[in-house]
């Protein structure tokens, strides 16, 4: 699935203009050390957190997007830093859970 396509299917609300990836999975973790060991190239990114470590950490491993969940919202010189890294960020009222089962639902694992 595109990052689009999830976006437009998951109701997100769009925070930066990006690079419309295809996405390869899902990673759910809040600790900047957990992302890069366990985040994989490509996938999408599920957290609360909305600091600059974590868009450092996910250009690391080369995320191809963000969700922060329960209506977190990054401040404009971290999404800022994520649009130069080509990284898309999005944001959802859901809790992490019921956006999880969402993407379960949505057949993205």
């Amino acid at each position: 699935m595109r990052s689009s396509e999830l976006a437009r299917k998951a109701d997100l609300k769009t925070l930066n203009e990006y690079q419309d990836r295809e996405l390869d999975g899902v990673y759910i973790s809040d600790m900047v050390s957990d992302i890069i060991t366990g985040a994989k190239a490509g996938c999408l990114l599920v957290t609360l957190q909305t600091h600059k470590s974590l868009i450092a950490a996910a250009n690391l491993v080369d995320v191809a997007a963000i969700v922060f969940a329960r209506g977190k919202l990054p401040a404009d010189d971290v999404v800022a830093l994520a649009s130069k890294a080509g990284i898309a960020l999005f944001a959802t009222e859901a809790d992490t859970w019921s956006f999880a089962s969402k993407l379960a639902e949505l057949g993205m694992r």
